[in-house]
């Protein structure tokens, strides 16, 4: 019996040692502990940047706490922020229905041929167009809608394609001229 009084007094010093209730909670709850260990991360990040840039890293520290006071000030708030920071598990058929819209969109064509036909006119845009792939001279007529009967984009050759292209670039150019006032001559009756 005199032996239990010693095993007692360890006993009592340890007890007596956690005044932080932060060790405690934290070895009682998993979750506490990684809180507290992406916490610590999130300030050594914000101290490295105060480092090089202590502006913007009293900025994103004042924007991170107004964030988390709200959220933890009202739950329809602290709902809304997880949904939009869950991550693509939420959005992914949503991604996946847009991925598909964009791979059916053409690339940009790689020449504006209103702009080489202006400087260089109808030898220098064939020049031009003649250094392109057939895809490439689709992406120029996709771009710039040059297949109004929708058979270009079906030619397989690219002289055809080639020749669509400089057809459509002259009649817009000239769209109009009937009407345009010619240098040096007046139309007849107006003398």
């Amino acid at each position: 019996m005199t032996e239990k009084p010693s095993t007692e007094e360890p006993a009592a010093t340890p007890s007596t040692e956690p005044a932080d209730p932060a060790p405690a909670a934290s070895t009682s709850n998993p979750s506490a502990d990684s809180l507290t260990a992406d916490v610590q991360r999130g300030a050594e990040a914000l101290l490295k940047l105060g480092a090089s840039s202590p502006e913007l890293a009293r900025t994103l520290s004042r924007v991170i706490e107004a964030v988390a006071l709200e959220a933890a000030r009202t739950a329809r708030f602290s709902r809304t922020l997880g949904k939009a920071l869950s991550g693509p598990a939420d959005t992914g058929q949503e991604q996946a229905v847009e991925r598909r819209q964009r791979s059916s969109r053409r690339a940009k064509g790689l020449i504006d041929p209103f702009a080489v036909f202006a400087v260089s006119g109808e030898d220098g845009l064939r020049a031009r167009l003649s250094a392109l792939d057939l895809e490439q001279l689709r992406d120029i007529v996709a771009e710039h809608g040059m297949d109004h009967d929708r058979l270009a984009m079906k030619w397989k050759d690219p002289q055809r394609v080639l020749d669509r292209i400089v057809e459509r670039v002259e009649a817009r150019i000239s769209k109009g001229s009937a009407f345009r006032s010619s240098t040096g001559s007046t139309p007849a009756g107006e003398e």
